[in-house]
């Protein structure tokens, strides 16, 4: 849940599922709640320090995309690593806890994103390459590109699709659904339980979905209009380009966000069908997570002297 603008002010509460768990953040802290094999549920929390406050570069347009959403990820790999080990500590005594090392999570950070360079900028520019070298009508440098960006979004959306049928990502897939039947719990004034979570929906417009699908599109449009010729460099300039689209596709999110009208539906309406895939309905001890999580941020936060108020 991207923490973008809502009526010209910040929103309050974001987060992220993870291994048996829930990830909840508030302006300048977060916590992580998870339930491990055995039944207990443990949480982290730490205090979370805005970079637009420490570095006011990212308070500028373009950069405040790529602060948001690198702290975004720091904060994820962070929530994913403590769930993981979670998960390897069932809590049996006269056994030795199992830990996942740092730098076999930097080794699996590497690996994905080499995967996501090889899947989402490799594949479909190699196969669009093809295409138009068999197809002349589609041999074109623009044509090339809207065909690269439309296997693209192919690709992304198989890729979905396909891992939502594994037993342990639909897991995450709950989780993600009790994040944002608590968030929506949270913005809307009522006391935040796991009876009155039931009632939302798990379709929030500022999940991530949302946004990664924003992104394919503008990538879409600006790599047809760059004026490049040649596989390697064509593949070159996509990745150099991955910072300049990050930052105008969340600028685009941003003005979007402050005008409720049709330009905040229509970017946010495919990411509100797409999380028919990556949210799936939460039991109620999965939501009973998800507000112990939120409950440990906001009280972290008053600890702070963190203004709580509904964006």
């Amino acid at each position: 849940m991207l923490p973008i603008l809502e009526s010209g002010e910040e929103t309050l509460v974001g987060g992220q599922a993870v291994m048996e768990g829930v990830m909840m953040r508030a302006p300048h802290s977060y916590c992580v709640a998870v339930r491990k094999p055995n039944g207990e549920v443990i949480t982290q929390q730490h205090p979370l320090p805005k970079l637009s406050e420490k570095y006011p570069i990212f308070k500028l347009p373009i950069f405040r995309g790529l602060g948001t959403l690198g702290q975004a990820m720091s904060l994820g790999v962070r929530a994913l690593h403590f769930s993981a080990n979670a998960a390897l500590d069932e809590g049996q005594s006269g056994k030795a806890k199992q830990e996942i090392t740092g730098w076999a999570m930097g080794l699996n950070i590497l690996f994905s994103a080499s995967f996501f360079i090889f899947l989402y900028k490799f594949v479909p520019l190699w196969l669009a390459t093809k295409i138009g070298a068999a197809y002349h009508a589609v041999g074109g440098r623009v044509a090339i590109n809207l065909v690269d960006g439309l296997i693209r979004i192919v690709i992304f959306l198989a890729f979905l699709t396909l891992i939502s049928k594994m037993k342990d990502i639909r897991r995450v897939f709950e989780y993600h659904g009790a994040e944002h039947k608590v968030v929506f719990n949270f913005e809307s004034g009522q006391p935040v339980t796991v009876e009155n979570a039931r009632g939302f929906t798990t379709f929030h417009p500022r999940c991530g979905t949302s946004f990664l699908l924003v992104l394919m599109v503008i990538s879409l449009l600006i790599y047809a209009l760059v004026p490049v010729d040649g596989f390697l460099l064509k593949l070159a300039t996509r990745i150099a380009l991955i910072p300049i689209i990050v930052g105008v596709s969340y600028e685009l999110i941003r003005f979007a966000a402050k005008r409720r009208g049709g330009l905040m539906a229509a970017l946010t309406s495919p990411g509100l069908w797409l999380q028919r895939i990556t949210t799936k309905p939460p039991s109620d001890d999965q939501t009973a997570i998800a507000i112990r999580a939120l409950d440990g941020a906001m009280e972290l936060e008053k600890q702070q002297g963190g203004e709580l108020v509904i964006a």
